[in-house]
């Protein structure tokens, strides 16, 4: 989205005539006045709840923690790394949103309701990408260097899923909400359960016991395999029962016939 298109288009409302202040303010970079059309532009493409652009500049708090982090992300590559993340961390208080200024983030980031969301370090996010509330792109330990995921162009993260160390998600990918990726997601791919498994690719089922309903629960597998485990002991502990019964039985039997 372009500024010159912008004040073409908004001539009469209150958004263009904020864009047109910002871009004439010292220290606004042409390049900051682009972001922040793509960012709002990006939430009115894909959010039917928003309204109109001064909605999106003023309401939403994806938008308030992208601006922080591009402040932040300058002041980063500078070196100048404590106030890059004393920004980040005001922009967490205000938004619930933790960017770190360390992370790379392309154009079209929609970041829905934002509550919980945590982007880590070494994170790389590509353009036009959809990142749901409660979503953590982090890291698995202690490593030093890449750690974080790569999200390619288009990719849409589902609420409450986590992606965890430097894996990559292909271009136009889906992880499904409450999922958890450990490993590659290739292009066109949609992934759901836990550990994530490829259940769509390229348009077609790859799995069909599988759905981002029917997802099998682990805590119940576990139950499964921990009722099956008793029953086993309890049978055992019978059949111990039993043999010991049978012995005693066998010696008081014996001593009687003494006494007699």
């Amino acid at each position: 989205m372009d500024i010159n298109k912008c004040a073409a288009c908004c001539k009469r409302c209150t958004f263009g005539d904020i864009m047109l202040g910002l871009s004439r303010l010292p220290g606004i970079g042409k390049q900051a006045i682009d972001d922040l059309l793509s960012d709002v532009d990006a939430v009115r493409r894909r959010d039917p709840a928003a309204r109109n652009n001064l909605e999106v500049l003023f309401l939403y708090s994806g938008v308030h923690a992208l601006m922080a982090y591009r402040v932040a992300h300058k002041l980063y590559i500078s070196r100048h790394y404590f106030p890059a993340r004393l920004i980040s961390q005001l922009a967490r208080f205000l938004t619930g949103i933790e960017i770190h200024p360390g992370a790379k983030i392309g154009k079209g980031l929609f970041i829905d309701h934002g509550m919980g969301v945590v982007i880590g370090e070494t994170t790389m996010i590509g353009d036009n990408c959809t990142v749901y509330q409660g979503v953590t792109l982090g890291g698995t330990g202690k490593e030093h260097g890449k750690r974080h995921p790569t999200l390619g162009n288009n990719v849409m993260v589902g609420a409450g899923a986590r992606v965890l160390g430097p894996v990559t998600l292909g271009d136009n990918s889906k992880i499904a909400s409450g999922a958890v990726v450990l490993r590659d997601i290739p292009p066109e791919s949609t992934a759901v359960g836990i550990p994530a498994k490829i259940v769509r690719k390229g348009g077609r089922r790859v799995n069909d016991d599988m759905d981002q309903i029917h997802i099998p629960d682990p805590v119940a597998q576990e139950l499964r395999r921990l009722e099956n485990k008793i029953s086993s002991l309890e049978a055992e502990l019978k059949d111990y029962k039993a043999a010991v019964a049978e012995k005693t039985g066998k010696k008081i039997r014996k001593e009687d016939r003494k006494e007699d």
